[in-house]
């Protein structure tokens, strides 16, 4: 497979507890995919959001990644460590930033006054757009979307195939700062992305409709933007996607190897569409690399 500029991916998962089966299939689809393109696999600690990071979880995941095989290039980098990026972002969205005072519940009761129903996402009206109204004070700070005309953004995911959101209408302004005070998910992956120099992004697919958020935000702050490649996600018997707050159960016990290769590895690879036969996590990974050539040749865009 060619690439038109070095290849640089990246696997950046929140420090929330251990990596269960789930964020495996994450790791595992961008770091075959890091292979196959002979380009470079970076790890990010996402820990931005300090109320959920659970104490020596990034370790644990370090470490899981290493048992499996999964070597990344250079070095680790954290999140809380590079808030001084995204203050740098913010200064440089200038006008296009405003504080908001809406609680989410205010935001949820205004939609249900307007549609008569609750939606399923809550979509921001505008209130503060144009100056806090009296007696609110500033919780979170917003991205300005254009209204006239509106904000429909496209792009085509290697996977999913052609993909559009009208964020005018689908998502309103949105926050890029937190009530709490935590940089918000959309400004902090963007920043990271541009910063590391990103190319190709492979992650779950629960994470395809906030792109439109993210294109826009490199737009602003003239970023590039990579590929995109949202890979389907594991769900539990009850069809919720499999996550820590959905009882998803780590992987890795200290397990040895050939444990982790039968309980971990070859199940990540079948749910990607991969029947991986070795008997070692080494030739594992020998036989996977071609055998992500041929799921990529099944897309809509292989890249």
């Amino acid at each position: 497979m060619t690439q038109r500029t070095p290849y640089i991916g990246r696997f950046a998962p929140s420090p929330t507890g251990p990596l269960h089966i789930g964020s495996l299939v994450a790791a595992m689809a961008s770091y075959l995919d890091a292979k196959v393109h002979h380009g470079q696999w970076l790890v990010r600690i996402e820990d931005v959001d300090g109320d959920r990071n659970v104490a020596g979880a990034d370790q644990h995941i370090l470490a899981s990644l290493q048992r499996c095989g999964m070597h990344w290039d250079g070095d680790v980098t954290w999140q809380s460590q590079r808030t001084g990026l995204y203050e740098q972002a913010l200064r440089q969205l200038g006008e296009l930033i405003y504080p908001c005072g809406c609680s989410r519940k205010e935001i949820a009761d205004s939609q249900l006054s307007l549609t008569g129903r609750q939606a399923q996402a809550l979509i921001y009206p505008g209130t503060c757009r144009h100056g806090l109204a009296p007696g609110k004070s500033a919780r979170a700070l917003r991205l300005k979307v254009p209204q006239s005309p509106h904000c429909v953004l496209h792009f085509d995911d290697r996977w999913a195939g052609p993909v559009s959101q009208d964020l005018t209408d689908d998502v309103g302004d949105f926050v890029v700062k937190r009530a709490d005070g935590f940089w918000a998910y959309q400004l902090a992956v963007v920043v990271d992305d541009g910063d590391q120099g990103i190319t190709d992004i492979v992650r779950g697919a629960d994470l395809l409709d906030s792109t439109p958020r993210q294109l826009y935000l490199q737009q602003v702050l003239k970023l590039p933007r990579p590929a995109y490649l949202h890979v389907p996600v594991v769900v539990n018997e009850l069809g919720e996607k499999l996550s820590k707050q959905t009882g998803a159960q780590a992987f890795d016990h200290g397990a040895e190897p050939q444990q982790l290769l039968q309980d971990a590895l070859q199940p990540a690879a079948r749910f990607l569409g991969m029947d991986v036969r070795a008997d070692s996590i080494a030739a594992f990974w020998q036989a996977a690399v071609p055998a992500w050539v041929q799921v990529l040749r099944n897309l809509p865009n292989p890249g």
